[in-house]
């Protein structure tokens, strides 16, 4: 044990590794988060069956509440630098009961993506075996759901240890993941360029500066499902807050790690889009991106076509896409949960920082644990109820990300209207994104009630309804529970966390060789 004497009337940390991550490093664990390879893969096909010509846009328009919202949490976080980040600010602006459904909010979306990312990395997996080794008359192994099931959970558990063993370990790791992945999009954007200008992409599309016409949308219904299907691909750079007590400057590196990512996720996806466009074209018939075949997985049905013997290397990267985000999205649960331990708002077990790796072991092992139980559950019961869960996850993101940028505002009541900067980046930016995504939750619960969305009907409404909102609403059950333990009355009475409770992170980076020795005591 240190005997450096510590410093009392500063806060002394949760115990993570402090002075970690640069903003590149930053930068990078956010864009593995999003998954930049797979969110289009599942992605594009649906949003231009939805608007045609007008996808390009669809992603822009669908970027600026990202954008606003991302300007609520580098706000937020240069205030609060936080790894609760959803939890802590809403607690601070709206309470205990806001705040903890806050961090729910973003414990359900990371606990039924993990789902969807290892099935994803399990199937592509075995995808590529059977590229390498299956006969034609053999069975896909990637049609096999107890081995894809089985080769999922053992990428959420590999993944779960790279996130226990440590922050830089993961960081490591998310360089390589991410350079391949972005080194395929570059390679698919090239050769779709390459077949345009040479005659032989199969639907030649000549670019249309029309396709960024914002007025050009021809049905509202089609403009707000494309919209909420884009909010899906960029999220997840939130990461980068929830890792913000690592960073080397946790007040400035999260959130311009936050935006950095945003802009690039707007760049990668709008140029993709654009040079699908062009090879491919919007048939209904064929490669063309209007067939409703192809809409799962758009990459696959022309990887053939497009890149020959080598069309391998887009199965290779959306399956290194899914892997990546696996260990990427466990990060921000298990540190939400750690915050929310150590401010009471959880069991203290959930605030155990590994002595050697300073991660949060505890509530890691939790999140992986979980995560398994769900994927394999979802699976036995119905791969339609796992996959009606998925589609869900939209109400969640749009749940925390909302009272995030809600937060904002009133945190920062007081002082939003005494400079021009705190007027447009403290106050209308985040409440516009807000606005902007409630109208997407309620507009999407109104979606999913229908019983013909999505691939199941329970209680006489969309399955989709039902997971989504019950799974928000076992949120509010878990905390009224908690409420009834002893150990919680100090956060649910204000007194744990409140407005003016100093946040357990060091204030100055030279405390970040601290030790943590009785801090959460």
């Amino acid at each position: 044990m240190s005997t450096t004497p510590i410093n009392l009337e500063r806060p002394q940390g949760k115990g993570l590794a402090t002075g970690t991550l640069g903003l590149f490093g930053s930068t990078v664990i956010g864009l593995a988060s999003t998954a930049p390879v797979y969110s289009l893969v599942a992605t594009l096909g649906f949003v231009v069956l939805a608007v045609g010509a007008q996808a390009p846009i669809a992603f822009v328009i669908a970027f600026i509440p990202m954008l606003f919202i991302a300007f609520a949490y580098r706000e937020l976080n240069n205030a609060v630098p936080d790894c609760g980040t959803t939890f802590t600010w809403g607690t601070k602006a709206f309470g205990p009961w806001v705040g903890w459904l806050g961090g729910w909010g973003v414990a359900v979306a990371g606990m039924v993506v993990l789902a969807n990312l290892a099935q994803i990395a399990g199937i592509y997996f075995w995808a590529l075996i059977d590229g390498i080794v299956r006969s034609p008359e053999d069975a896909l192994l990637s049609d096999n759901v107890p081995l894809v099931t089985a080769t999922g959970v053992v990428f959420i558990a590999a993944m779960t240890w790279v996130s226990w063993r440590g922050v830089e370990i993961g960081e490591r790791i998310q360089n390589v993941l991410l350079a391949i992945q972005y080194l395929a999009l570059a390679i698919f954007v090239i050769a779709a360029l390459w077949h345009f200008f040479a005659g032989s992409a199969p639907d030649a599309t000549p670019f249309d500066w029309s396709w960024f016409n914002p007025f050009a949308f021809t049905e509202w219904g089609g403009f707000i499902e494309a919209i909420l299907l884009a909010l899906f691909i960029y999220w997840g750079w939130d990461t980068c807050l929830a890792l913000n007590e690592e960073t080397k400057d946790p007040k400035r590196i999260p959130g311009r790690a936050a935006l950095l990512t945003t802009v690039i996720l707007l760049v990668t996806y709008v140029g993709v889009t654009v040079a699908a466009m062009m090879y491919a074209g919007l048939g209904e018939t064929g490669t063309g991106l209007g067939n409703e075949a192809n809409a799962d997985d758009f990459f696959l049905a022309i990887k053939d076509g497009l890149l020959g013997p080598v069309g391998w290397v887009l199965v290779v990267a959306v399956m290194i896409s899914a892997i990546s985000s696996t260990q990427t999205t466990i990060l921000p649960t298990a540190r939400g949960t750690l915050s929310m331990a150590a401010y009471k708002a959880l069991p203290r077990k959930f605030a155990t920082v590994h002595p050697t790796y300073k991660t949060p072991s505890f509530s890691t092992l939790v999140m992986g644990v979980v995560a398994i139980v769900y994927y394999v559950g979802m699976v036995l019961i119905s791969d339609s109820i796992l996959q009606d869960s998925i589609l869900s996850l939209g109400l969640a993101i749009a749940f925390y990300y909302a009272i995030t940028g809600y937060a904002c505002v009133w945190y920062f009541r007081r002082e939003l209207f005494t400079s021009p900067r705190n007027f447009f980046y403290k106050f209308l930016l985040p409440l516009l994104g807000a606005l902007m995504l409630t109208y997407a939750f309620v507009q999407s619960a109104i979606d999913m009630f229908d019983v013909d969305y999505g691939y199941t009907v329970l209680l006489g409404v969309g399955g989709t309804f039902v997971m989504g909102i019950g799974a928000l609403a076992f949120g509010v059950l878990l905390m009224f529970l908690w409420f009834f333990f002893p150990r919680s009355k100090p956060f649910f009475r204000g007194e744990s966390l409140n407005r003016d409770t100093p946040v357990l992170v060091p204030e100055d980076p030279a405390d970040f060789s601290r030790s943590i020795d009785g801090g959460l005591a």
